[in-house]
């Protein structure tokens, strides 16, 4: 397929234009690393609860959790009813609970540990393998989010984009297969034209929500 030169002339544009601001926020996760192992905790669970949501409505409901010292002590039941703005709170809520258990150590979460920082795409597969609700998207959301920014994430915003670029063309749903594949064009497309990857899909994000959120 030929890249829609039109649209990705605009992209450029675009990226001229958001390119200090991407720089800004890719930096803030780039320090969120180094915040405490309770502020990573709750990056995941707003990754886990991201899926068929809006991502500002997943992060009230962190931020709600926290507020009411719950996302770290309280019980499925008392997490339940600040996920309602999310779809499918109920099961999102058990995830959050097993992630918890899954990382709490003598009453104390450490996922930092579980990070192999010389090996990232090991620890993306670790974190498929053993926490429910993350998949490939939510893995790579997650480590984007503190500081690691070797996948893409890709949401039905960022394969828009792609689709309409002509970098893929892609109909359903995503298997493993599919989606490696499809990250692997995004990465040749962006070496291609001189962009990271982190940056475009902070842009291609911005495009269509018009916010460089997380």
């Amino acid at each position: 397929m030929e890249i829609n030169l039109k649209y990705l002339k605009e992209i450029k544009e675009l990226y001229k234009e958001r390119k200090d601001k991407i720089l800004k926020r890719l930096l803030e996760f780039k320090k969120n690393f180094n915040k405490d192992e309770n502020f990573i905790f709750g990056e995941l669970c707003f990754c886990i609860l991201t899926p068929q949501s809006k991502a500002e409505q997943a992060d009230l409901s962190i931020k709600k959790l926290k507020e009411n010292n719950l996302l770290f002590n309280g019980s499925i039941n008392d997490i339940k009813p600040f996920l309602k703005g999310v779809r499918f709170y109920n099961k999102k809520a058990e995830y959050i609970i097993k992630a918890r258990d899954f990382f709490k150590k003598n009453g104390i979460i450490r996922i930092k540990d579980k990070i192999n920082k010389e090996d990232i795409k090991k620890t993306r597969e670790y974190l498929i393998k053993n926490i429910k609700g993350i998949g490939y998207k939510e893995a790579s959301h997650f480590l984007r989010n503190i500081g690691f920014f070797d996948f893409a994430i890709l949401d039905r915003h960022i394969l828009d984009i792609l689709k309409k670029l002509n970098v893929i063309k892609i109909n359903g749903s995503l298997s493993k297969k599919k989606y490696l594949e499809i990250e692997e064009k995004f990465r040749e497309f962006s070496n291609k034209i001189k962009i990271p990857m982190a940056h475009l899909d902070l842009l291609f994000w911005s495009i269509k929500t018009n916010k460089i959120f997380k």
